[in-house]
């Protein structure tokens, strides 16, 4: 008999991606990509439970009904920045990750918000449509140079720090807010880190990268504008929602804010908005990453990215779960089939109700980034309670909805062995203790048991 023809890897495209997207998973060897742009939600349910993969831009809706009938699918695959569009809290529970390709449009976007920031300094919109209505109002459009201002950045990820160097590049005097930046990272940008407040009260202008959640949601309100210098102008090439429209209408109209410039709005398309009617309000309809240049490179991006991640196990970019990409991997790959295995054989040894996992890096493994290990471990604890149902990207919050609270410590000082994991297993009976280490730095045993040392290969049954 012939041999059977290998199982393709199916993925789906819903939205319009660049062609060079399209090449990549069209021909990688092992894959079948198929494209059906414009898909109702009922065609979407009704075709989705053949694929592996999804791919989408921002019109495709990823709600948790799709995600239930994906019953294949393993990764959504986002060609550009926001996943607005994407149950995440849906993808995470059914174990599915959720992927998007953030670099591709740092640059355009960063030139955008700059192009805004001029038009918006320099009247440059209004002055336009004042000539091609046949008028010469040079004193009605005076304006402000950006030389010596302070440009107030709230977010100095890859956008807002393309931003940075560019105003440095200006003249101006930066200063950012952003609590997941060290000093150390601000200051090679010349940038100087405050509190959200002193953003606030010392802006001339002022800028938002950040993406739009629950604690970003009408960042800007009322009671921020309220702090702010009388004429500061205000730019949002983000999300729309991070500024409260109406606290900036009321703004723009009172003057405490002088101009404001938006691309982006809480309703997109919207033509609609009040914001539109007021002279010194400027927009664009969200063209922040609308670059040949850019949709390309998301598309390229996003294609490799679900390649690698169904072909190797490459996590990239991921908004639900710990990247690690093909350098990491192969570096914890060892520590993390350890870690898992450690997991899974605590969890068996405990008794009683679950509280704690405590999970300790001793040696040379708490160099590397333990998140992806931290992962690994509690979906081993898990496995044996939820009968595989649990993966690393679902793993921690599994634990979390359990009221299992996990904790990681690390210490490089070595002990008997270079690198060992701890884990011990809180219940409300004894805690259940177990300890690994890589022999040769790759060969996983179990070392600890409790009070007894030994040496263990953890496979099979103990």
């Amino acid at each position: 008999m012939p041999p059977e023809p290998p199982v393709l890897k199916r993925i789906l495209v819903t939205d319009n991606l660049a062609p060079r997207g399209l090449d990549v998973l069209q021909h990688a060897p092992g894959f079948a990509a198929d494209v059906k742009n414009r898909l109702t939600p009922q065609e979407l349910l009704a075709c989705i439970g053949d694929y592996d993969a999804l791919v989408v831009r921002s019109t495709t809706r990823v709600t948790a009904k799709v995600l239930e009938a994906g019953m294949r699918l393993k990764v959504v695959g986002r060609a550009g920045v926001g996943v607005d569009n994407i149950d995440l809290e849906a993808a995470t529970a059914r174990g599915i990750v959720v992927m998007n390709a953030p670099s591709g449009q740092t640059v355009t976007t960063a030139e955008h918000t700059l192009a805004l920031l001029l038009a918006l300094a320099k009247n440059v919109p209004q002055a336009t449509m004042s000539m091609k209505q046949g008028h010469w109002e040079k004193g009605h459009f005076m304006n402000v140079e950006l030389f010596n201002k302070v440009l107030g950045i709230i977010g100095l990820g890859r956008i807002g720090s393309e931003v940075a160097r560019r105003a440095k590049a200006l003249a101006m005097r930066v200063i950012a807010y952003d609590p997941f930046i060290s000093q150390e990272a601000a200051g090679s940008l010349g940038v100087e880190l405050v509190d959200r407040e002193e953003v606030f009260r010392r802006s001339d202008f002022l800028t938002v990268h950040v993406p739009l959640g629950p604690d970003t949601r009408n960042l800007i309100d009322g009671k921020a504008i309220a702090m702010m210098k009388r004429g500061v102008r205000i730019i949002n090439c983000a999300r729309g929602g991070i500024v409260d429209e109406q606290a900036l209408y009321e703004g723009l109209r009172s003057g405490q804010v002088a101009g404001a410039a938006f691309d982006v709005f809480v309703n997109e398309p919207d033509t609609g908005s009040p914001l539109i009617g007021l002279e010194n309000f400027i927009c664009t309809p969200h063209l922040g990453a609308a670059t040949e240049e850019a949709q390309e490179n998301v598309a390229v991006a996003i294609a490799e990215q679900v390649i690698d991640f169904l072909e190797r196990g490459v996590i990239r970019n991921a908004v639900n779960a710990p990247s690690i990409d093909p350098e990491l991997l192969a570096k914890i790959q060892p520590y993390f089939t350890l870690a898992e295995k450690l997991g899974r054989l605590c969890s068996q040894l405990s008794e009683g109700r679950m509280q704690e996992i405590r999970i300790e890096y001793q040696g040379e493994v708490a160099s590397v980034t333990t998140a992806p290990l931290t992962a690994a471990v509690v979906k081993g604890v898990l496995d044996p309670i939820l009968s595989g149902s649990v993966n690393v990207v679902n793993a921690l919050p599994f634990a979390k909805q359990r009221g299992v609270t996990v904790v990681e410590s690390k210490t490089s000082e070595e002990g008997d062995y270079a690198s060992l994991i701890t884990i011990t297993i809180g219940t409300d009976k004894a805690p259940s203790l177990v300890a690994g280490a890589l022999f040769q730095k790759s060969q996983p045993r179990v070392v600890r048991i409790g009070e007894f040392s030994l040496e263990a290969i953890p496979e099979g049954y103990l």
